[in-house]
């Protein structure tokens, strides 16, 4: 594994010129490395212009194939495929966490959850939005080749900033493009919720969590809350919380427990809690609905 501790040793190691010892834009042409992962002690972004395969980082027919988006975290080990640690072609944006000190960036930067996708949950561009991209790469670059002074730090994170809005703006493009597949993935999440609930584990006091929700559809929490906020308007917490009502709601028609009995199989710590939760979303108490 190739360990990139600074953008400067980035920097040598791709071959690209320092303007800035915490930012800087490579332009990767078949980087020629003989380790098969790198990991980078700082923030990547990775412009993908040409894949070694048809499947890049999870694009399938349903996406655009113009170029792809990765972004990785501080501390994130990547590698392209097998044979490439990284792209052929594309860019690598490349900043430290220092960069930020003192920014409007710092404050928000955990807000762009992309960071904490998938390779394989990539963001993939038309041909506008990747001109967009390049156009705010070009501009990043050119703050770079300005003298450090005083505004170096605001003005190239403001630039960073308006790069990743474009990036949020394009994910949510293309969870609308990706209707169907997400259909699917809502589908898979209900039976795995129906079959928890089915399990007894409630019963414990032991509730799903988002995490556990994902790893069984193969998915990135962060990529799977951020699919459940945009197709249900809700969090997976809140989501879960009236599918657990709901659950309740039929039992009670069944007519078979008591709303204290119910209460317990789902999980609810007393009835008392259960009976205002139910009251605050049904309008009624559960002995009323019963």
């Amino acid at each position: 594994m190739l360990d990139f501790k600074t953008v400067y040793e980035c920097n040598h190691c791709l071959g690209c010129k320092t303007l800035h010892p915490q930012v800087s834009i490579i332009n990767l042409a078949n980087p020629n490395l003989k380790q098969d992962t790198v990991k980078f002690e700082f923030y990547a972004v990775l412009l993908i212009e040409e894949c070694p395969d048809d499947c890049c980082c999870g694009r399938k027919h349903y996406d655009y194939s113009n170029a792809t988006m990765v972004f990785l975290a501080p501390g994130e080990i990547f590698r392209m495929s097998k044979s490439h640690p990284l792209p052929d072609k594309g860019y690598l944006l490349a900043f430290h966490p220092d960069l930020l000190f003192r920014t409007s960036l710092k404050n928000h930067i955990k807000n762009y959850t992309f960071f904490a996708y998938h390779k394989e949950e990539a963001l993939h561009l038309s041909q506008r939005e990747t001109t967009k991209i390049i156009c705010c790469l070009e501009n990043i670059e050119d703050e770079l080749r300005h003298p450090i002074d005083t505004y170096s730090s605001t003005i190239l994170s403001h630039h960073i900033e308006l790069l990743l809005d474009y990036c949020t703006r394009y994910y949510e493009r293309q969870f609308i493009t990706r209707e169907n597949k997400n259909k699917i993935i809502l589908e898979k999440m209900e039976r795995f919720l129906n079959q928890y609930i089915d399990s007894g584990k409630l019963r414990e006091g032991t509730l799903p969590t988002s995490e556990l929700c994902a790893e069984n559809l193969g998915l990135s929490t962060a990529y799977f809350n951020d699919l459940i906020k945009f197709e249900t308007g809700n969090t997976f917490q809140e989501y879960f919380q009236f599918k657990r009502l709901e659950t309740a709601r039929k039992m009670l028609l069944k007519g078979k427990d008591t709303p204290y009995s119910i209460a317990c199989q789902l999980g609810y710590s007393n009835i008392g809690y259960f009976n205002l939760i139910f009251k605050k979303i049904m309008g009624t108490s559960p002995i009323e609905y019963k």
